[in-house]
């Protein structure tokens, strides 16, 4: 089998399982956050933390609560890297600069999991696992709570209440990521991925040499950090490293779970709505954007342009021969087009224009299938723009299920957009205006498009990196810090008061005027609308960079 036909057998399987899973996953995600029944330990919970599980929270109280334990995780877990030397299994490591922790904590909070580190030699195993493992779980799960607000938004009518945060946490996190990490941890032990308490073990090589393999919490850690599109590998080389990713059916295994819960979120969001259809335009919208990344990272990287990738006859440099080319490809493809940021091969070695690939993934704002929860709350935004251009140019009413996109929706909904790119395009800026890009061991275009991919990056909450560049600096932890904690949390406050003002109104019956947003056309439309908008936003900066290289 050739390269080619074997990666397009590894795309076509994935195709198939997500498909499979679609409806009945999807089903089960819509049971776990409808359910009004609470389980002896949810209850158990609730009573510690002092919340009333049947008390509904407006959109304001919902954001409060969010922000509140967000910014309660940051400070733990940055006082728990700040005393990890005092820690069981600190593995004899210093505590963490204090602008690397703060840098850390904003990142695993925010679901980014951008590492400045190197884990094996940086973090020990109680800081792995009680403190980033744990933020894994947690901040998936305020994705998903955001998106539930949203759905609940749409679904409801004439009332303020969109849930109780509190609530959505506890069951998001216990009847969902819990149960699917469980199963998929055992599923990656047995390929071959470590889970254990050593320190690490001194081996003979075979030229007789003497090398420290490092061991730990590796499969608890590595499921989570693929299901709930964190990112953040336990060792420095991420998903490339054999003990995280050991043969190419774990890389199989790791892509689907990137991709099992955002591809069945728009099945929660038709039976929320009462319409199936508009689940399947969802995420048929999402599928189209998908496959076309899959394709075009991996025509660009099987291609091989550029002068080394040709004469040597494939564009290897920076990715595992155990994945090869099209699995490598793919894996990129997927962790850019969600918001996990794991790697199994370095961005930075990339062609030109199967680097500018991810790129622009992180640069549609991940809505395709996007990050848990982020990726949902995105692509309907984006549908709420795309119903309110489309009543402007052809004169139908600007109603999206049975909500009326007014003025208040439509500003709430442009902020949404415009946040992210003012974010990248800022930080980039900064960075050479303020010299600060002479950390990137690249000039000229390809230096651009490094500098430009972290702040993406940070900004998009992906956490991935093109490497080639040092941000160990405090200025750069800082500044990527910034871009996480605004990045993540001035689009969820957005999106919660779109929630409240939809749920607000009363439903409007569908009428000649009302454009169908189940129909093909609408489905071209909206995937129309974000290619657009993000060309539109980011050509230019493309065209300094991965282009100019490329061309």
């Amino acid at each position: 089998m050739n390269t080619t036909t074997a990666g397009t057998v590894f795309v076509l399987s994935l195709v198939a399982a997500l498909v499979a899973v679609y409806r009945p996953f999807g089903d089960y995600l819509h049971r776990v956050v409808r359910d009004s029944r609470q389980s002896r330990v949810e209850r158990g919970i609730y009573r510690v933390v002092g919340v009333d599980p049947a008390a509904g929270q407006s959109w304001g109280v919902y954001a409060r609560s969010l922000l509140a334990f967000s910014a309660v995780s940051i400070l733990f877990l940055y006082a728990f890297q700040r005393l990890q030397n005092h820690l069981w299994l600190s593995l004899g490591f210093d505590p963490v600069i204090p602008h690397g922790a703060w840098n850390t904590a904003v990142s695993f909070v925010t679901n980014t999991n951008w590492q400045w580190y190197s884990g094996e030699s940086t973090m020990g195993h109680l800081v792995q696992m009680a403190g980033l493992a744990v933020q894994n779980f947690v901040s998936a799960a305020v994705g998903i709570a955001v998106a539930v607000a949203l759905l609940r938004g749409f679904a409801r009518s004439r009332t303020g209440e969109l849930g109780n945060f509190w609530v959505d946490l506890t069951r998001i996190t216990l009847r969902i990521l819990l149960p699917v990490s469980v199963v998929g941890a055992l599923a990656l032990m047995l390929g071959g991925v470590v889970q254990n308490l050593s320190g690490g073990t001194e081996v003979t090589t075979l030229t007789g040499g003497t090398q420290f393999v490092p061991g730990g919490p590796v499969a608890g850690q590595e499921v989570i950090k693929e299901l709930g599109t964190n990112g953040g590998g336990f060792y420095n080389a991420n998903s490339a490293h054999p003990f995280e990713n050991p043969t190419p059916w774990t890389n199989w295994l790791q892509i689907f779970l990137i991709l099992l819960i955002p591809f069945s979120m728009p099945r929660v969001f038709g039976r929320m709505v009462g319409q199936h259809r508009q689940g399947y335009a969802i995420v048929a919208v999402m599928a189209i954007l998908a496959l076309a990344s899959v394709t075009l990272t991996n025509v660009f990287e099987l291609a091989g342009h550029g002068t080394v990738p040709q004469a040597v006859g494939a564009a290897l440099e920076g990715k595992e021969t155990r994945f090869g080319v099209s699995n490598s490809a793919t894996f990129a493809a997927a962790t850019t087009l969600t918001s996990t940021g794991a790697v199994n091969s370095f961005h930075d070695s990339y062609t030109a224009l199967g680097g500018m690939v991810p790129l622009v993934n992180m640069m549609l704002g991940e809505v395709a299938p996007g990050g848990v929860g982020a990726g949902l709350y995105g692509i309907l935004v984006l549908a709420v723009i795309t119903v309110f251009v489309a009543g402007l140019m052809v004169g139908r009413t600007p109603e999206y299920v049975g909500k009326k996109i007014g003025p208040r929706e439509i500003k709430l909904a442009s902020l949404y957009f415009l946040v992210t790119p003012a974010l990248v395009l800022i930080g980039t800026a900064a960075a050479f205006a303020t010299g600060n890009n002479a950390t990137a061991l690249n000039v000229g275009p390809h230096g651009l498009t490094e500098v430009l991919y972290a702040f993406t990056s940070a900004s998009n909450n992906n956490g991935s990196a093109f490497a080639g560049i040092t941000v160990s600096t405090p200025w750069w932890n800082t500044a990527l810090g910034l871009c996480m904690l605004l990045g993540r949390f001035l689009p969820i406050i957005l999106v919660l008061a779109l929630a409240g003002s939809l749920a607000r109104q009363q439903p409007t019956p569908a009428s000649e005027g009302t454009l169908p947003t189940h129909r093909p056309l609408f489905v071209g439309m909206v995937a129309g609308v974000t290619v657009i908008l993000v060309a539109l936003t980011f050509l230019p900066a493309l065209a300094l960079g991965p282009l100019a290289e490329g061309l």
